[in-house]
């Protein structure tokens, strides 16, 4: 079940029985990302819908919790996505605002590296990581350090993006 929340305001109305949560702001401020926390702590998967594409209003909105942030201008069919993929436990970000600058091909990336990113975007920590790959915390943040250095994102938020934008599938891969 999805809950739309148009105002802060309606904070106080019940979410219940929500998985995920769609808030929609002008633009992100404090008081909103306040929001965006408790709804995280009670267990909802949060999608900001803003009228802000500057990089940084999406990296706090991701930091407080959000596990989605779109434009305003998002069409139906990018919005359905979107839904979808948070409610299955994924971050989404509208691709305008996953950053700036021209194409270039992706790094390659192995398949033990996919893996890993998918568990990052996925919302595991590393010792969640190593645990379920059968190996050591250590190598977790060897293959980080490669993946960081091979993408040029330095958070946990922009390999999520990575991840999202270069999979070949919606699925993750084996592990």
């Amino acid at each position: 079940m999805t809950t739309f929340t148009r105002y802060i305001d309606e904070q106080r109305y019940e979410v219940n029985g929500s998985d995920v949560v769609l808030v929609n702001l002008p633009l992100p401020n404090r008081e909103a990302l306040g929001l965006v926390t408790r709804l995280r702590r009670q267990g909802h998967a949060v999608i900001l819908l803003s009228a802000s594409e500057a990089q940084s209003d999406v990296v706090l909105a991701i930091q407080a919790g959000a596990r989605g942030y779109l434009s305003m201008r998002t069409e139906e069919k990018q919005l359905l996505t979107a839904i979808r993929i948070v409610a299955s436990g994924r971050s989404y970000v509208s691709a305008g605002l996953t950053g700036l600058g021209t194409p270039t091909s992706p790094p390659r990336i192995t398949d033990r590296e996919m893996q890993i990113l998918w568990l990052v975007a996925s919302g595991a920590t590393d010792r969640e990581i190593a645990g379920r790959l059968k190996i050591s915390e250590h190598t977790v943040h060897s293959h980080l350090d490669r993946l960081r250095d091979k993408t040029g994102s330095r958070r946990r938020a922009d390999l999520t993006r990575f991840a999202l934008e270069h999979s070949e599938s919606d699925k993750p891969p084996d592990g």
